[in-house]
């Protein structure tokens, strides 16, 4: 009853308005050697941050239907914290022109036509292969008229105008509307999720299966789990992601499973075949969401080419992959299906190479250029906490033990009373 989507229940504050103090950190990568790629040397990347930023989530729009769902908007706000960043978002840094770097690639099969137009506004825009902007700007959006040429001469390659930042729709915006069961009638399917946007499905990959809306939205899971593996829809990633039971422990004294990233997570189909359908593939450990992406040559993969293909590594200098920096997981108390601790790390790559007939892209060799990662990390905490393992942990662990030291108490009485019918008879 506690753990249900019910105004009525104990987490359901917890679920509206998500009490718990969420952290965005952002690492980017800075090109230190942009003139030597540019003539086809290998890249040298020096991470930079992290900028971290306080994140808070309400509900807004909450609306229960008959069946047992409810419909709602997710917004998330972001404050920077200087305190905990490393660096401000008045620091520059050297990024490839994403802009430029992606519309190359997006063009290279069009008429040689096309890519001199291309090629003569870049030249007249002094656009160059590699620029040099604040964090700021990576991460809110600047004014580039490159966006507007691109359009005049590609009609609806890019969806958007004027302004472009990698974390645009991430500030002040909602996921899309998610329709969730409020476990009323049943248990076993509370948090999971019904629809996404209205759909049961999603049409950016090559197979049913990958295009499946699976497991919740991420936020709580159904009580009483296993210890094998969870569910839940992404939005920024664009599909649904299976995470893997790794170990039992304890956070703060609630005991709690763990589930990290299996291997084949974003591994390619030769390597996982049940990952073909979000093909087409290059290495195994980085996965193409250009589908979902306006058709930009975009990758997401776990930080510093974690869990992927050694040949993505090595093709840069600057990465240093571990698992304590930058394996995600997610620690879960399984009566209930809340998270008690978690850390969800991704990575945002770029596809570049030298395309023939744009000038700009000199003689890059094609190479999967990490441009950032992130993290999505928070922890249960203070009077939550404190409110959690009250109600949650404590107070059924009492109940259990009295439920058996009734039953032991029991025992005796029924021997008694048995004695006692025996000897009346």
């Amino acid at each position: 009853q506690n753990v249900r989507i019910d105004p009525s229940s104990i987490s359901f504050q917890m679920w509206k308005d998500i009490p718990v103090p969420f952290y965005l950190s952002v690492h980017f990568f800075e090109v230190l050697n942009p003139k030597q790629v540019l003539r086809g040397e290998k890249p040298v990347l020096s991470q930079r941050g992290p900028y971290v930023y306080r994140e808070y989530r309400v509900k807004t729009n909450i609306t229960f239907h008959d069946n047992d769902t409810v419909s709602y908007l997710e917004y998330r706000h972001l404050f920077f914290q200087p305190e905990l960043s490393n660096g401000t978002e008045d620091e520059y840094i050297v990024v490839p022109n994403i802009m430029l770097m992606g519309a190359a690639v997006m063009v290279e099969k069009l008429p040689n036509f096309v890519k001199l137009l291309l090629s003569g506004a870049l030249a007249s825009l002094k656009q160059e292969a590699f620029m040099n902007r604040t964090v700021g700007e990576l991460m809110w959006g600047y004014e580039d008229p490159l966006i507007d040429a691109i359009n005049m001469i590609i009609p609806g390659l890019l969806p958007f105008k004027g302004k472009f930042g990698l974390f645009m729709d991430f500030n002040n915006s909602n996921s899309g509307l998610f329709t969730v069961n409020t476990g009323m009638n049943n248990i076993s399917q509370v948090h999971m999720v019904d629809s996404w946007n209205g759909l049961k499905k999603v049409n950016y990959w090559r197979s049913s299966q990958c295009n499946m809306i699976n497991g919740t939205a991420g936020e709580m899971w159904p009580p009483f789990m296993s210890p094998t593996s969870l569910q839940f829809y992404s939005p920024d990633a664009c599909r649904s992601m299976t995470l893997v039971y790794e170990q039992a422990g304890h956070f703060q004294g609630v005991p709690t499973f763990r589930f990290v990233a299996p291997k084949t997570l974003f591994a390619n189909g030769t390597d996982y075949p049940p990952n073909e359908g979000f093909c087409p593939c290059m290495q195994s450990g980085i996965q193409n969401v250009s589908t979902c992406r306006f058709n930009a040559p975009m990758f997401i993969s776990h930080p510093h080419f974690y869990n992927a293909d050694p040949s993505l590594v090595n093709a840069v200098e600057g990465l240093h992959p571990s698992k304590e920096q930058h394996g995600l997981f997610l620690d879960v108390h399984p009566m209930t299906g809340i998270p008690m601790n978690c850390s969800i790390k991704l990575q945002l790559n770029l596809y570049i190479k030298h395309v023939s007939g744009i000038i700009q892209t000199g003689q890059i060799k094609p190479v999967v250029l990490p441009l950032l990662w992130f993290a999505e990390s928070g922890s249960i905490e203070g009077s939550v906490l404190k409110q959690f393992y009250t109600n949650l942990v404590l107070l059924p662990s009492v109940l259990e033990y009295l439920q058996y030291i009734l039953l032991g108490l029991s025992v005796p009485l029924l021997v008694s009373a048995a004695l006692l019918m025996a000897r009346r008879k």
